[in-house]
């Protein structure tokens, strides 16, 4: 069965477009609290959003679902969660959580109108899955990269594919029968680690949910969104085509990817290593 696609704009012509490539989800990006203290100096996705994006791209977003992810809880949560679910969130994403308490919290301000999406991106969320993984009203959880790679000390994210952390968590989430997805990636033949090379560690895990990232469409450096329509649609067109394939790789066909993928990311931390001593 083919990945969700997830894909961050606020720009209703950009919105249209990923629907019409057939992106699974538009997702309006609300976090900001905390999130420049975290990464700071690092070149990642902030976005600033607000409900009025939602209300802006509700009534265009028809086939594809409306994503929203809000901002950590804090004393502002109930109001900002009632109000991207009366704006038309068919899903609510909450960042940033640690405890099966904060878990227990969301679910209960979601409160059922909406599905629920757990973003796993810090250390006590990764180490103590199984203290909330089976709590009724989680829908999905997507383990995010980005503060989870910063959160265990690691130079590049995907430094948590090769060191085991995303496969623990997979399997986990596969036993508990918990719908899931991990990171992003860019279009086919893109990408620091290639996106083919992402997407297949997908399929091997198990992981049925994928972010459309910035090498694959920077929503930044659309002027005018009608000149990236055509690269969009074959964007995504070539990841289904890609899927096709992978969907009869063998057993020592992900292994022989897997294998791959190791001296690939060793090669980026290390250039990575070397451009920050340089400074």
């Amino acid at each position: 069965m083919p990945i969700t696609l997830m894909y961050i704009t606020n720009d209703v012509r950009l919105a249209k477009i990923a629907q019409e490539a057939g992106v699974d989800r538009v997702w309006i990006d609300m976090e900001y609290k905390g999130k420049e203290e975290r990464q700071a100096g690092m070149n990642t996705v902030k976005s600033n959003h607000t409900v009025e994006d939602v209300k802006k791209l509700r009534p265009v977003v028809t086939s594809s679902s409306l994503q929203v992810r809000v901002n950590p809880l804090d004393e502002c949560s109930k109001k900002e969660i009632d109000e991207v679910i009366a704006a038309g969130a068919d899903y609510v994403m909450l960042p940033m959580f640690k405890t099966r308490d904060d878990v227990e919290k969301f679910i209960s301000l979601v409160g059922g109108r909406a599905k629920t999406i757990l973003l796993l991106e810090t250390r006590e969320a990764a180490e103590n899955i199984e203290e909330y993984i089976d709590m009724p009203g989680i829908d999905e959880i997507h383990i995010g990269l980005n503060d989870l790679h910063l959160a265990y000390g690691k130079t590049f994210m995907f430094e948590l594919i090769v060191d085991g952390t995303v496969e623990r968590l997979a399997k986990i989430l596969r036993e508990h029968n918990v719908r899931f997805g991990f990171g992003g990636m860019a279009r086919i033949g893109y990408g620091m680690l290639p996106a083919e090379k992402i997407l297949t560690q997908h399929y091997a895990w198990g992981s049925q949910m994928a972010i459309l990232s910035r090498g694959f469409c920077d929503a930044n450096l659309v002027s005018d969104p009608e000149t990236v329509r055509d690269d969009f649609i074959v964007g995504v067109q070539k990841i289904r085509a890609k899927e096709k394939e992978i969907e009869r790789y063998t057993d020592a066909d992900f292994a022989a990817n897997y294998a791959e993928i190791g001296p690939i990311v060793s090669s980026i931390v290390e250039n990575i290593k070397a451009k920050r001593a340089g400074k």
